[in-house]
């Protein structure tokens, strides 16, 4: 039990790390305030109706496009801090003389052997009981 929750934990804590340090990008495109596709880890997909500009300089009549394109970008940690602490040698002394009193608080008492577990009971041949009641008439 103990070994199965160590390893839940530690497999737990690598996905945790893992998606903090994780950054990716979300690509949306829009035709007009209607999302037609999004994607994280590929180009997206257009609906084909992107406006090609005329290339004539100087012309001052431009047809507005209705599509656009937005992304969204998550960054996740950079700096992981690899140590978290330096103890000195006399920090490290007292935590190992703490952790070493502190199971040894706990010790189980030690079983006593009981030699009468194996035996029956004596069977009851009367109910004694009833051999003792005494009723006033």
């Amino acid at each position: 039990m103990k070994q199965s929750y160590r390893k839940i934990s530690s497999f737990l804590t690598a996905i945790v790390v893992l998606l903090s340090t994780m950054s990716f990008t979300i690509d949306m495109h829009y035709c007009g305030d209607t999302l037609v596709d999004a994607a994280i880890f590929e180009k997206v997909g257009t609906c084909g109706m992107e406006m090609e500009g005329p290339s004539i300089e100087g012309c001052s009549i431009a047809k507005k496009d209705c599509c656009n394109d937005v992304q969204i970008s998550i960054d996740g940690q950079d700096e992981l801090q690899l140590s978290a602490y330096t103890l000195t040698l006399n920090q490290q002394l007292f935590i190992a003389s703490f952790v070493y009193s502190y199971i040894n608080l706990f010790e189980g008492l030690r079983e006593t052997k009981s030699l009468y577990r194996d035996y029956a009971p004596p069977l009851v041949v009367r109910q004694i009981y009833k051999i003792d009641e005494t009723y006033l008439i």
